[in-house]
């Protein structure tokens, strides 16, 4: 019994740590517009600007590979090179899965058992050459693209877009590749 007392306190200070992560650069994250084909999401994406966050700290090359599970849920495996682009190679597995009602826009990602966050598509090009990630909290958020080094326009052009979904994008942390 002191143990599950032990476990639920530790699991609930977690849980408010997490929520004390830093000020957010949205206060009022819009909800996704556009429905999302999963198949056409899956694959590699690159990381082009991301607002800092505890576990990319110090973290270049990030890179997405989403697939679909057997079981239909998408399996993510996140990739970084730690303190610059020819660094140790550090890597994540997680699993992700679609929220009823959302048109694919909304997931639910795990990488540690039980505990899912939320990660948002909230916007995305046609052709999926690019989305814009966030969450409820406007406290993180992810420009990723199919190239690790899109052309500059492309990237004036997804800074604009997330100004425009409210994101203060002065926060934009760069990522090298």
């Amino acid at each position: 019994m002191k143990l599950n007392i032990a476990i639920i306190t530790i699991l609930g200070a977690v849980l408010a740590a997490c929520s004390l992560v830093g000020p957010g650069g949205n206060p009022s994250v819009p909800q996704p517009v556009k429905s999302v084909e999963i198949n056409r999401y899956l694959g590699r994406w690159f990381e082009l600007a991301r607002y800092e966050n505890q576990f990319e700290h110090d973290c270049e090359a990030v890179a997405a590979d989403y697939s679909l599970r057997k079981d239909g849920m998408v399996r993510v495996l996140n990739t970084c090179r730690e303190g610059g682009i020819t660094g140790k190679r550090k890597e994540s597995e997680g699993r992700a899965k679609t929220v009823p009602g959302s048109g694919n826009a909304k997931l639910k990602v795990s990488f540690f058992g039980p505990l899912y966050s939320d990660y948002w598509i909230l916007d995305h090009a046609a052709d999926y050459s690019w989305s814009i990630v966030g969450e409820p909290s406007g406290r993180y958020l992810w420009i990723l693209t199919r190239a690790p080094k899109p052309p500059k326009k492309t990237r004036n052009m997804l800074v604009e877009r997330a100004k425009a979904l409210g994101y203060d994008v002065d926060m934009l942390r760069w990522t090298q590749h």
